[in-house]
């Protein structure tokens, strides 16, 4: 009998239970994977507090992960056993078997170790999106992200400065700040001493950057609108302090023509063809050395519940992955 994290009530990270989970055989167009590590995301939290509505009660959170194939079903023929692969899906990966849609997964490269996998690929590949396709960053731009420390913002860092960018982040600590420096950042603003808005326009000369990158969502608004230059994009993918409250549009035209979207990975990578070319790319920039994937903390499967309260207490950098 294989076990996972299970969720039957929504809440905090009590209600994340280790326990035995049996799965099947693939169907047709499945993949059997073995996990051998989970992702830790902010989106894994949203489907456990409620935020995101699980399609099934119980649920297996977790939304990336990487393994080895061990049986294939009907009709699956570019994966095989054997094979070790990587997934971004909406649930599943807290497990240590798991059932997958054949055409969500992507193989990994020989020389990339499934653990950077199974923790660059959410993050990763939002990075790519972000990057290159919701805003794209051009040589000489300058931008904003917050949470430079974070998953996302350490690997945004060094991508975009790899495009010719100049790259000012917020932390929220003195030793983020370092973390943030080394992974790209020319500017890092600590936003709990300093007036992240204020400090912006003081670094770029009272003009704001092209375009602000925003997972904080409630503490980080509207500061981020007030960052930006004219026809400025503020580009709001996430809300780790809390949910944005609804605003009047006007408020846009009113701080200089800005443009505004709330993107999701899931949406750019929804055919086969656009997740094969985003994980493409990550895996390019992976193995060239473009960044790095710090896994900074790693927790035992069964202790998920301890992983969700450090990381929604912000005490985990960079990325973290659970072992089953």
């Amino acid at each position: 009998m294989t076990k996972a994290i299970l969720v039957s009530a929504t809440g905090g990270p009590d209600v994340l239970e280790w326990a035995d989970h049996p799965v099947g055989e693939p169907g047709p167009g499945e993949i059997k994977v073995r996990t051998a590590a989970a992702g830790l995301n902010f989106i894994d939290v949203y489907y456990r507090s409620g935020l995101y509505a699980a399609p099934t009660n119980p649920f297996v959170p977790g939304a990336e992960g990487a393994g080895t194939v061990i049986a294939v079903g009907d009709g699956v023929s570019d994966l095989a056993v054997g094979d070790r692969v990587a997934y971004v899906v909406g649930l599943g990966s807290y497990a240590e078997e798991r059932l997958l849609p054949a055409d969500r997964a992507v193989k990994v490269p020989d020389g990339i170790d499934l653990e950077i996998a199974a923790g660059a690929m959410l993050k990763g590949m939002t990075v790519e999106y972000l990057l290159l396709r919701t805003y794209p960053v051009k040589k000489g731009e300058t931008i904003l992200f917050h949470a430079a420390a974070g998953g996302v913002g350490s690997m945004a860092g060094r991508w975009a400065k790899s495009l010719g960018a100049r790259v000012i982040g917020t932390v929220g600590s003195e030793e983020k700040a370092e973390l943030a420096r080394a992974n790209g950042y020319d500017e890092v603003i600590n936003y709990r001493s300093e007036d992240f808005v204020a400090r912006v326009k003081d670094l770029t000369d009272g003009k704001g950057v092209d375009v602000v990158y925003d997972s904080v969502g409630k503490d980080t608004f509207p500061g981020s609108l007030d960052c930006l230059k004219p026809r400025g994009m503020w580009v709001s993918f996430g809300q780790s302090s809390g949910s944005i409250e609804p605003f009047p549009m006007a408020v846009l035209s009113q701080k200089g023509s800005l443009y505004a979207t709330r993107p999701t990975l899931f949406t750019y990578i929804a055919s086969r063809d656009d997740l094969v070319n985003s994980a493409g790319a990550l895996f390019d920039v992976i193995g060239r050395g473009v960044i790095s994937i710090d896994v900074n903390q790693r927790y035992a499967l069964s202790d998920a519940g301890q992983a969700h309260e450090d990381l929604e207490n912000r005490k985990t950098t960079g990325t973290t992955i659970l072992l089953p």
